[in-house]
């Protein structure tokens, strides 16, 4: 009598080529506004007008943070088409979009050529970043899940940010190479326009590595479900609420996450706390190249020991932490201890990012998944991540910038208390 062999017996060979073609997307993406973020206390004055300093940096973040709420109309409207017409053609607009919004910002014209024409064109390329955004995520993790054995999922998902993390740091050491290298002045009049150049080359690259790209059979075998729905997005509100208040739960401290550590630290340190801008990127460069090298590593870990305790550690550990770490960024502060904070917020936020396409892929059915994600995500993500670098403005001009740490604890806590209502998916079988 032959045993049959299980698949996890059987020698499993990932499909590297199609992992990093989903996931470049999203690398192409977050490395576009990772690099506003950063540069942004170099141009801000370059696009806004110079006259009042602290007023272009405001117009600025405003920019920023208006760009993301059109997230949930793009996740909503690219969900919903990746659920009719597919996750391949929805990630292939969405990559298009964001590369065009890079070239368009990297040739923008200044406040003194063109006057308030520059914000506004500005404002519409961050706007079409914006809805491109918000349905790459969605349909990137829909599609890193689908295509994953049940058993594989969260090492399949791992990808999405190892790519990502990638992205971020290859933005990170071009800050830090041109800081090194270029002057203030130089870095204002031009130097900033480089990184978003870059963007668009990535961006069309992208474009290239998806073109062959087969679609899910998720997909193709729920389709019709999908068409015969009248009104998707008051169905994840009527028939599946838990898994919308869940999403929104984790995905608040998230985007916290994200944003602090990867965004809006950087300008915090450098502006308010007057670092050293180049000891500050590479500090985030390391710490970057830490989140990047942990996503496999804690895939493996949610496929062998399952999702639910390792988000628990990581919201814990964030709620308790943040804040007396927030004490190491301050005037003067040695490089060690930039390092620290930048390691301990980006090492931990690595054990949720490593399984987060998996874990919001399983809240939903196939016929609700790219919308479901998409609008509910990215609605959080516009309220807190698009806000934070303007918080931490406003806080810090009022003269209580570490007030923002205690807002990012309190996220930890919702999360946490999110976290304890989530079931244990391991393993399970996607619907």
């Amino acid at each position: 009598m032959t045993s049959a062999t299980t698949p996890e017996q059987t020698k499993h060979k990932l499909p590297v080529r199609t992992l990093i073609a989903a996931s470049v997307g999203n690398a192409v993406e977050w490395y576009d506004w990772t690099v506003f973020a950063t540069f942004s206390i170099y141009f801000a004055t370059q696009i806004f007008s110079d006259a009042n300093e602290s007023a272009a940096f405001v117009g600025t973040f405003a920019t920023y943070a208006v760009a993301f709420f059109f997230r949930p109309l793009g996740g909503m409207l690219l969900g919903r088409y990746a659920d009719l017409r597919g996750r391949k053609q929805a990630m292939l607009l969405t990559i298009a979009l964001m590369a065009g919004g890079s070239f368009v910002i990297a040739i923008l014209p200044t406040f003194d050529q063109v006057g308030w024409l520059a914000p506004i064109l500005l404002l519409a390329a961050r706007i079409a970043q914006g809805m491109s955004l918000g349905g790459e995520v969605s349909n990137a993790s829909a599609y890193l899940a689908e295509i994953a054995p049940a058993e594989r999922r969260g090492r399949y998902s791992s990808f999405f940010y190892t790519s990502t993390g990638t992205a971020v740091l290859l933005a990170s050491l071009l800050g830090a190479l041109l800081a090194s290298n270029l002057s203030d002045d130089q870095l204002a009049s031009w130097g900033w326009r480089v990184p978003f150049f870059v963007g668009g080359l990535l961006g069309l690259v992208g474009v290239w590595l998806r073109r062959d790209m087969a679609e899910t059979e998720q997909f193709e075998e729920n389709k019709a479900k999908a068409e015969a729905i009248k009104n998707p997005l008051m169905m994840t509100l009527r028939e599946h609420p838990r898994a919308v208040a869940q999403l929104m739960g984790f995905t608040l401290l998230s985007t916290l996450c994200y944003y602090t550590f990867f965004s809006a630290l950087t300008p915090f340190a450098v502006k308010q706390q007057k670092l050293d801008d180049g000891m500050v990127f590479w500090a985030l460069s390391i710490a970057t190249a830490l989140f990047v090298v942990l996503q496999y590593p804690f895939g493996w870990t949610a496929d062998r020991f399952g999702r639910k305790p390792q988000m628990l550690i990581w919201s814990g550990l964030i709620a308790v932490g943040i804040v007396p770490m927030s004490h190491l960024i301050v005037p003067g502060a040695s490089f060690g201890s930039v390092l620290l904070v930048f390691c301990f917020g980006l090492g931990l936020y690595a054990i949720f990012a490593s399984i987060a396409p998996a874990i919001m892929s399983e809240l939903f059915p196939t016929e609700l998944r790219g919308l479901g994600i998409g609008a509910w995500y990215n609605l959080t993500v516009a309220v807190f991540g698009g806000t934070a670098p303007l918080v931490i403005q406003w806080l810090g001009g009022a003269g209580h910038s570490n007030w923002f740490f205690w807002y990012v604890a309190a996220g930890a806590v919702v999360a946490f208390l999110a976290i304890l209502t989530l079931p244990e998916t391991k393993g399970s079988v996607l619907k």
